[in-house]
């Protein structure tokens, strides 16, 4: 089989990878993008059907595609997201390669990479195996791969249906009965609003991720956010530095135009809240005694990001709406320990406890010991060996719309730059040796 040879290969057809595609486009480099199904569709396969943005529409830009419908301060539904999406493409016409997955990659003698490729519809009887060759790759596959789910999981009684969070649709997908969400990051939180306000009965263990008001003193917080330069701050100067990249995202909501998510308040409605699930087995399940110290923890973030909007506010001499502080509205009795499954009369588990990166098919030195990539702005210690579209990748902004143009653009800089492995005489290199 010989190897294909092509300057500039980027894994992946989502948003990071089609804004590299722009770049390299514009820069009339010659480049491939793999696509292991279709472009950008994650957005329809892993949201549930009342999925919204939680940031604002305006957010939405990408290289030469910026949202600009008639609600930028709203907040698109999956659907919306979707059909916006599909419009990016067609503006440039990216050499993008469906049901194309990367099988390996491995570093070239003399530098440079070797792809595998698995070409061909999902099933595997269609795939053939291609080989390419490339001076420079760009993963841009995101930080999201394998949800995490504990090990004990598979000791819950088997009547219990057990979905991760990416497979929720909606509450009719699910059997009869109560259910409990393990898990408060902005999908497990959105996850539990979205049952109940289908009228189910949910059970809520409750995680260690902070909240963030939706609107205060008159405007959107990610707006402020934005105007205070919070979203174009390196990852490096946030206290704590390069740890930043392990937080929590705060869970809030951009459904029905927006609104906080407040715990406590489902709490009043009926929502039974739980600390951190610890371990299970049959239908009994128990809990570490986290819930007071969790909901504290998340109003003081909400209340301290309220305090630095107001701090601004005030340095800058702005005129703005009065805010206050949130007082809680309900507070636990106590800590509950465990919980009987079938005395409760739940009936499924939502896990949306996080994701691991799965880079296992990146045969290349650059990740660390929990397995994700170690890089300066996407650039890793390799030649010519690129990340993008990770949370953090230099911004707080990075893993969103509204940082991608900006790291993209980057990443594209340094392979078009001089003295660039895939600069000008990329495009009269040598043949690709057979393999």
């Amino acid at each position: 089989m010989t190897a294909r040879a092509v300057p500039v290969a980027v894994v992946g057809g989502g948003q990071a990878g089609l804004s590299a595609s722009w770049h390299l486009t514009r820069a009339r480099i010659e480049h491939i993008v793999f696509e292991a199904r279709t472009i950008a569709h994650e957005w329809a396969d892993t949201r549930w059907d009342n999925f919204t943005l939680v940031t604002p529409n305006w957010h939405c830009a990408l290289p030469g595609y910026a949202y600009n419908d008639a609600d930028p301060d709203g907040f698109m539904t999956r659907d919306q997201v979707v059909g916006w999406l599909a419009g990016y493409a067609p503006t440039f016409g990216p050499p993008v390669r469906e049901h194309a997955r990367v099988t390996a990659l491995t570093e070239r003698d003399g530098g440079g990479f070797v792809l595998s490729v698995a070409a061909g519809e999902s099933s595997v009887s269609q795939e053939h195996e291609e080989t390419w060759e490339a001076d420079s790759v760009i993963i841009a596959t995101g930080g999201y791969h394998s949800p995490v789910v504990p090990p004990w999981a598979a000791a819950v009684d088997p009547a219990v249906t057990q979905l991760e969070s990416g497979r929720y649709k909606n509450a009719g997908q699910l059997p009869a009965g109560a259910v409990l969400v393990v898990g408060t990051g902005q999908s497990g939180a959105q996850i539990a609003e979205d049952l109940h306000l289908e009228g189910r009965q949910v059970h809520l263990a409750v995680g260690n991720a902070p909240r963030v008001a939706r609107f205060y003193r008159g405007k959107d917080v990610m707006t402020w956010l934005a105007e205070m330069g919070l979203y174009d701050t390196p990852v490096q100067h946030y206290p704590g530095g390069l740890a930043a990249r392990e937080k929590t995202n705060h869970y809030v909501t951009g459904r029905d135009g927006g609104r906080d998510i407040d715990l406590r308040q489902f709490a009043t409605e009926g929502m039974r809240l739980y600390g951190a699930l610890d371990g299970g087995r049959g239908t009994r399940l128990t809990f570490r005694p986290t819930l007071t110290r969790s909901l504290d923890k998340a109003d003081s973030v909400y209340n301290s990001i309220c305090g630095d909007i107001d701090r601004y506010l005030e340095r800058e001499g702005l005129r703005a709406p009065a805010g206050r502080h949130y007082e809680p509205v309900w507070r636990p009795t106590a800590d509950p320990a465990d919980l009987d499954l079938a005395a409760a009369g739940i009936t499924s588990v939502i896990w949306a406890i996080g994701y691991r990166p799965d880079y296992r098919w990146a045969k290349v030195g650059v990740f660390d010991g929990t397995g994700h990539p170690t890089h300066t702005r996407g650039v890793t210690a390799i030649p010519g060996l690129y990340f993008l579209g990770l949370p953090w990748l230099h911004t707080w902004g990075s893993g969103r719309f509204h940082g991608i143009a900006r790291d993209a653009e980057h990443v594209v800089s340094c392979i078009t730059g001089p003295g660039a492995r895939t600069g000008t005489g990329a495009r009269a290199r040598t043949p690709a040796r057979p393999s």
